[in-house]
């Protein structure tokens, strides 16, 4: 069995021997998967340009098949785009180019897997001096909505086409609402932000608050009590009134602040219990030296009764 390639000879195959030695060395055969019978497959190892051709399969006193091989190169395709990022409504160009192809490669848009119709864009080729192709495309895209552009090169060796992509961001979509009004998607974005700032603010606000309540000390919370006892026994000394030892004012509610108010309370009760005078004089018939003797000893019991009480 002979191999030739566009009438040259490149590979012999004996029935006794197998494969004979080539001085090509990119040329080989396989034995085939034919059970019945010597089969053998050609294989051409790193194809070029040059082995296009008739490819001839000669057996010797029996049979000459020929077939013809094309070779294909495989070049790049790459998407260009004006923006990533433009406004809903605007219109944007997309371009093409696809270089170092043989033959002439065929070109497709697609937009969001959608293919283009052949109308909507222009293709114009070149070859260069080496027989290779250079092939170019615009498109006209009208922004409705984020989608992806894609410009796909093949030839009839590739099994899938070779692709680039272009991510088209809009910026400016709306939303159709029930009633016929549109709404930015921007504006809500903005306010949305804004209000969930607003809220934060609002929780740290009142996290500190509570947080420097339930760190004020007992020795404080005295303090401020005794400050308000203080102001209120001021005030009924001018007005010539009463403490309300049952008003409270709004303060802590901790446990060593409640047990200090109600000792404090106590010891007020106490103190006003010594001091109280009768609101009214039995007799008015009295003479001014029993009055003067019961304004001494009341002096007196006062004096001997009252406690100095000092509140920390």
């Amino acid at each position: 069995m002979v191999w030739l390639l566009d009438g040259t000879a490149v590979l012999t195959i004996s029935k006794e021997f197998g494969v004979l030695p080539s001085v090509h060395p990119n040329v080989t055969a396989e034995k085939g998967s034919v059970s019945s019978g010597d089969s053998w497959v050609f294989v051409l190892k790193n194809t070029e340009r040059r082995n296009q051709g008739q490819l001839t399969c000669d057996l010797q006193g029996s049979d000459r098949r020929t077939a013809s091989l094309f070779v294909q190169e495989k070049g790049s395709v790459k998407v260009i785009g004006d923006s990533t990022l433009v406004f809903k409504g605007q219109s944007v160009l997309f371009g093409c180019h696809a270089a170092g192809w043989y033959p002439l490669p065929t070109l497709q848009w697609h937009v969001n897997n959608k293919t283009v119709s052949r109308g909507d864009y222009n293709i114009s080729s070149e070859e260069s001096g080496e027989s290779l192709f250079t092939v170019s495309s615009n498109l006209s895209v009208t922004a409705a909505k984020s989608s992806y552009v894609d410009c796909l090169a093949s030839v009839s060796a590739l099994q899938t086409p070779l692709r680039s992509s272009f991510r088209l961001t809009v910026v400016a979509e709306v939303v159709q609402l029930e009633d016929g009004c549109t709404v930015p998607l921007a504006a809500m974005a903005s306010l949305s932000a804004i209000l969930l700032l607003l809220l934060l603010c609002i929780c740290t606000v009142l996290c500190y608050r509570h947080r420097r309540q339930a760190k004020q000390s007992p020795q404080e919370a005295a303090i401020r009590f005794g400050q308000s006892v203080s102001g209120r026994s001021l005030v009924a000394e001018a007005t010539g009134g009463k403490v309300n030892l049952g008003y409270s004012s709004e303060g802590p509610t901790d446990p060593a602040y409640s047990e200090l108010n109600l000792e404090t309370r106590r010891q007020q009760q106490d103190f006003v219990s010594v001091l109280k005078v009768p609101d009214v004089v039995s007799s008015s018939s009295r003479s001014l030296h029993d009055d003067s003797q019961a304004q001494v000893c009341l002096s007196e019991e006062t004096a001997k009764n009252v406690r100095r009480i000092t509140t920390v």
